[in-house]
């Protein structure tokens, strides 16, 4: 039995913002581990001229920075302790909640699930962390506990013995959550053909995709260990 811990992120999760992409993904590790790898990915900011505590997100990658965030996509993928997973929902304006019955928070719990049943073992045990996003964070983290351990008829609940919510820039991990869910999130985006994408974010997206040698805009194979992506279809 292994003790896992899994950090959680989202990316363009509203139902009506106008973008037609959703991603959900983890990063996790042996519990044993993440704190000497917070301690690195601290060493990789200061390396590169910034503030341990500073953070990294996917929003803040500047021609400028590059080299701080490639050092930290490397890292990921030098790691072998190291392993991540999402489920990339290329158009949210297909769902069709009434047709099956459900809202748009069921759906969102079932596709958490989805993301997340390729990662846990009933052997195994797991500590799951998820950001926070607003006010209802711990209350989301309380049914998607529920939602998780009934989905894999763990009642008694020792499958997953914690699930909360944590804020992002105090765990240097969930940070590399929130860059590679939004590089796929930027890699299987509908752009206007006016807008100008950011060279520096394609050319972090360019390092993911040589480093996995994968498009970044298909379905891995199942059992894919490394870096593990399913292009949801919404029929």
């Amino acid at each position: 039995m292994i003790n896992y811990n899994i950090y959680c992120d989202e990316s363009c999760h509203l139902e009506h913002d106008g973008i037609n992409v959703m991603v959900l993904g983890a990063v996790w590790c042996p519990h044993d581990a993440a704190r000497e790898i917070n301690e690195r990915i601290r060493n990789i900011k200061v390396r590169n001229g910034i503030s341990p505590t500073a953070e990294m997100k996917w929003t803040k990658i500047s021609p400028a920075k590059i080299q701080l965030y490639a050092d930290l996509i490397n890292y990921f993928f030098d790691e072998g302790l190291l392993h991540f997973r999402a489920v990339v929902i290329p158009n949210k304006n297909m769902l069709d909640h009434v047709r099956f019955n459900q809202t748009h928070d069921d759906w969102y719990y079932k596709m958490y699930f989805e993301m997340l049943k390729q990662i846990l073992t009933p052997e195994d045990r797991y500590n799951i962390y998820i950001d926070i996003k607003d006010t209802n964070s711990n209350r989301k983290a309380q049914k998607l506990r529920e939602v998780c351990s009934n989905s894999m008829y763990d009642f008694s609940k020792t499958v997953i013995r914690k699930l909360q919510p944590i804020r992002s820039e105090e765990v240097q991990l969930m940070q590399i959550v929130d860059i590679l869910i939004g590089a796929l999130g930027y890699a299987n985006r509908q752009f206007s053909d006016e807008h100008v994408k950011s060279t520096a974010k394609l050319a972090i997206i360019d390092l993911i995709k040589k480093r996995s040698e994968y498009s970044l805009r298909k379905t891995t194979l199942l059992r894919e260990e490394k870096f593990n992506i399913l292009i949801w279809d919404a029929r």
